[in-house]
């Protein structure tokens, strides 16, 4: 396959960026989209030039950091897939692809295709976590949950962390990331506890980060390549008026009945 890529370039956070135009040939059906970066790279190192910066870890789908969007789609064409799950054979000999980074306010681009996701980082830092002792493994499998709960919260867990549904989302919004968050813990008995403070300080610390607000586009879910559904979305937006009204009635001094 002999194609055009047309990837974006950016050396600093502050300097001014823009496309640039490479061709890459004899590149293999069964390799995959990295592979291909890889290979051009190397190109460029002999040639004198900086390779592309591009993220990159676990090369399985595991790990989220491989973001970069591509042909205007988070992760490329195909759904349920990261970008390192990305075959060549998705495209057609001749193609020009567009490569370029996540597109969001709190996720700055850091250098060519790789920015800063430590917001995402943060909003866990600020409830993403259970303080609950439950023991040894032994004891904490000794608490029983429900079929429907124990499903529903790995479902949710199931978000790596990768950002596609923020650079997919018009407003930039982190609801998805944070409802799933959310979710995963709120499910399951060790985080009852903590239930409604959770929410209440993971969305003010989205809130901080400078992510946009969900209109309900639902360009998250299609974008999101672990599937994962907006209605936690739902689930996050009930806990938090429930947590706020908590708020109100211990602030007022009330029983909550």
């Amino acid at each position: 396959m002999n194609l055009t890529l047309l990837v974006w370039r950016q050396e600093t956070p502050t300097s001014e960026g823009s496309f640039k135009e490479y061709k890459v040939n004899d590149v293999s059906p069964d390799s995959s989209f990295l592979e291909m970066l890889d290979l051009l790279n190397e190109e460029l190192e002999v040639k004198g030039e900086a390779p592309i910066a591009f993220e990159h870890d676990c090369r399985e789908g595991i790990c989220g950091s491989c973001s970069m969007v591509v042909n205007g789609k988070p992760h490329g064409p195909n759904k349920l897939a990261t970008t390192c799950q990305l075959h060549m054979r998705s495209f057609k000999d001749g193609d020009t692809i567009v490569i370029e980074p996540w597109r969001a306010k709190a996720f700055p681009v850091i250098k060519d295709l790789v920015v800063d996701r430590s917001a995402f980082d943060k909003i866990i830092q600020a409830g993403g976590f259970i303080s609950v002792n439950t023991g040894a493994a032994v004891d904490a499998n000794s608490i029983l949950i429900d079929k429907e709960s124990a499903d529903s919260a790995f479902d949710a867990a199931t978000c790596i962390g990768c950002g596609a549904c923020v650079a997919a989302c018009p407003n930039g919004s982190a609801m998805l990331f944070t409802a799933a968050k959310v979710s995963h813990l709120g499910l399951l008995a060790q985080g009852q506890p903590e239930r409604y403070s959770r929410v209440i300080n993971m969305v003010k610390e989205m809130d901080a980060q400078m992510f946009g607000g969900c209109t309900n586009h639902g360009e998250c879910q299609e974008a999101c390549p672990k599937g994962i559904s907006i209605k936690f979305i739902s689930r996050l937006n009930r806990d938090y008026l429930k947590g706020r009204l908590l708020q109100i009635v211990q602030g007022s001094g009330m029983k909550a009945q």
